[in-house]
């Protein structure tokens, strides 16, 4: 059995952990407002443009257009989203396993990664990482994406990349946050909307006539071209995507962190319970022990 001495030292140890874990339990619980609040206004803007993208390119019928059809090209290019620092429960961990588990080979893949814990994951696993931002997690702008998604695009039209994917975490509430591979590019009639968008009620929950079907199976035009329109759109799109997918990973990371030091401080406080009640059976022990010491000395002189 310990002594009374280790067992207080164990609990002051584990008391001092317990005030780590609750500040930053407060600290990540500050984040997530201001986060939650970015995210939730910025989901339905890249929802819809992600729809309006794919509605686009379905009714288009056939365009030769770069950024629409592949290149001929078999690597990949995944963004991945990740924090730069850890306790935060499975978040990092959940990310990274949607590309080593993905079922495609070291070799097929370049990652472009933002967040070093997933940087560090995946290096571990042997991928190649041929951009590296830990910066742009930290605090995420628009101009920073705008410049990811540039330097994507530039790839994917030299034939050097021919698939682009984004990696993240989706903030659904605080506490259930669901990892995401999504595919960007190339575009085409395959492609389906990752989440709707809620209809309003009334005039939009009625059933379409035969007039809104036939014009939803019109085919799309561009004026002056088709070429002139995507070249503006769809980069646009992708930073938006990417926008959108930075602001969410922020959120959830911090919904993440908050719940992993919750948990932490409440496991702190049953060790913490445990320790004091096996400090006392000790204290009692070793009371005990000097009683009945004085006693047998007593017995001894009488």
């Amino acid at each position: 059995m310990a002594s009374m001495r280790d067992i207080k030292r164990r609990k002051t140890g584990i008391q001092s952990t317990q005030q780590i874990t609750k500040a930053m339990k407060l600290v990540s619980t500050v984040k997530l407002q201001r986060a939650k609040m970015r995210a939730e206004q910025s989901k339905n803007y890249t929802m819809q443009m992600y729809d309006t993208i794919v509605s686009i390119m379905n009714r288009s019928g056939f365009i030769d257009h770069p950024l629409t059809k592949p290149n001929g090209c078999n690597k990949k290019a995944i963004i991945l989203i990740t924090s730069n620092r850890g306790l935060a429960g499975g978040y990092n961990s959940n990310i990274t396993k949607l590309i080593t588990q993905s079922g495609w080979g070291v070799d097929e893949l370049v990652i472009y990664a933002i967040g070093k814990k997933g940087r560090d994951g995946v290096k571990r696993a042997g991928y190649e990482v041929v951009y590296e931002n830990s910066e742009m997690i930290e605090e995420p702008i628009y101009s920073d994406a705008s410049d990811l998604a540039k330097e994507l695009l530039e790839k994917y039209a030299e034939g050097k990349i021919g698939e682009i994917y984004i990696a993240y975490t989706i903030f659904k509430n605080t506490v259930v946050h669901v990892p995401r591979l999504q595919k960007l590019l190339p575009l085409g009639e395959e492609s389906t909307p990752t989440e709707s968008v809620s209809g309003r009620e009334g005039e939009d929950s009625i059933k379409p006539d035969a007039e809104e079907e036939s014009a939803k199976r019109a085919l799309m035009t561009y004026e002056p071209d088709s070429d002139e329109a995507l070249n503006a759109i769809i980069p646009k799109y992708v930073t938006s995507l990417i926008y959108g997918a930075l602001i969410e990973a922020v959120a959830s990371e911090n919904g993440a962190r908050m719940q992993a030091m919750d948990s932490a401080t409440d496991n702190a406080e049953k060790m913490i319970s445990g320790l004091e009640l096996q400090y006392n059976r000790a204290r009692q022990g070793a009371i005990t022990q000097e009683l009945t010491e004085i006693i047998g000395g007593a017995e001894a002189i009488g």
